[in-house]
């Protein structure tokens, strides 16, 4: 979205950025030629390591009144499916407004998947609202083959645009004597579905084979004591670093000088990260599943491996496969992202929604 508005704005377009107040100080971030509006502070996003329904509420209501006193000032209102209640807001003042409506999807989730997630009734009701937004006149855009599929069982009426890439960084492989044989990184939330835990008992048992094998986790979230208790009990503390947030560089200086990414999520819209580790020539090892969009981005033996499951032996073995592939599996990661580049970065997605709003 920040990447959108600057690009918009560097054409000549006039743009708002309606968002959460999530910084501090009284002056919001600058963005070059962006007006950046925070409509309403974002308070307590997690509890119970699920988030809570009070902020997509609050922020709903917020472009909700936004838009009934600003909505005709705009040609078109371009938005992320969630969370949801902003769409239904901005369908619901789109009348008086005139504008038209385009929308990012991330993900789609089954009925199953929200039930999952949430619990039954939690989960159909969340299900039902993020129906009632895919029946939403609007341009659809998403990020996977996954969600595009997704979008259309569920009732979507038209043909989502699949964007070529969201990726915004350089390409800078690295040599093969700054890379550490015996690093794995992770990077990412910890939250229940990026399933860190797992990554750590399945680092154990890859360890098992490999005493000299190394762990950094990147990232922060619900479930980050738990994992660093876990790494406390199974008694890896000095194989296992958990950093907590870092800023940006420091994680791309890890992925760039890593042996292999690895992560064991479960569910996953695109799967960035995978990118990112590829354009350092980094190789990544995801988890198979329905839900996993990430999977789309890793061909087992090119650019990574692919465990069927996040069960210790499986994601273990596909751990010690990358490590053991070595410098020739770093190679043939460069040469992945080097062919399918032009469909890897945002440029080409960028431009594709330039000519959808100056179609209008």
């Amino acid at each position: 979205m920040r990447d959108l508005a600057l690009h918009l704005a560097r054409s000549g377009h006039d743009v708002v950025y309606l968002t959460m107040q999530h910084w501090d100080a009284e002056t919001p971030p600058k963005l070059e030629g962006v007006r950046v509006l925070g409509l309403v502070h974002p308070g307590r996003i997690y509890e119970d390591e699920r988030r809570t329904l009070g902020p997509p509420l609050r922020f709903g209501f917020a472009v909700a009144r936004h838009l009934a006193r600003h909505g005709r000032d705009y040609d078109v209102v371009h938005t992320a499916s969630f969370p949801f209640f902003s769409v239904l807001a901005a369908a619901a003042a789109r009348r008086r407004g005139g504008y038209r409506l385009f929308v990012d999807w991330h993900e789609v989730w089954t009925r199953s998947y929200w039930r999952h997630y949430a619990g039954f009734v939690t989960g159909s009701i969340g299900w039902l609202v993020q129906r009632a937004c895919i029946h939403v006149q609007q341009r659809a855009y998403c990020m996977s083959r996954l969600n595009a599929r997704r979008l259309m069982d569920e009732g979507f009426r038209g043909e989502p645009i699949v964007l070529p890439g969201i990726y915004a960084g350089p390409a800078t492989p690295s040599p093969m004597g700054e890379v550490d044989p015996a690093l794995v990184v992770y990077a990412g939330r910890h939250v229940r579905e990026k399933r860190v835990r797992e990554l750590v008992r399945a680092f154990e048992r890859a360890r098992e084979h490999v005493p000299k094998l190394r762990l950094e986790i990147y990232g922060n979230g619900p479930e980050r004591s738990g994992v660093e208790k876990l790494v406390e009990e199974l008694g890896l503390a000095n194989a296992v670093r958990v950093t907590g947030h870092r800023p940006e560089q420091e994680v791309a200086a890890a992925l760039s000088r890593a042996a292999c990414l690895a992560t064991a999520s479960e569910r996953e819209g695109y799967g960035l990260v995978v990118v990112e580790a590829a354009a350092h020539g980094t190789p990544s090892v995801v988890v198979a599943g329905p839900e996993n969009g990430a999977a789309e981005l890793v061909a087992e033996g090119d650019n990574g491996a692919v465990a069927a499951s996040a069960e210790p032996d499986e994601l273990g073995a596909a751990i010690l496969r990358v490590v053991a592939a070595g410098p020739e599996l770093r190679r043939s990661t460069a040469r992945w992202f080097e062919e399918r580049a032009p469909n890897l970065r945002i440029d080409a997605s960028l431009e594709l929604i330039s000519e959808g709003y100056e179609r209008i």
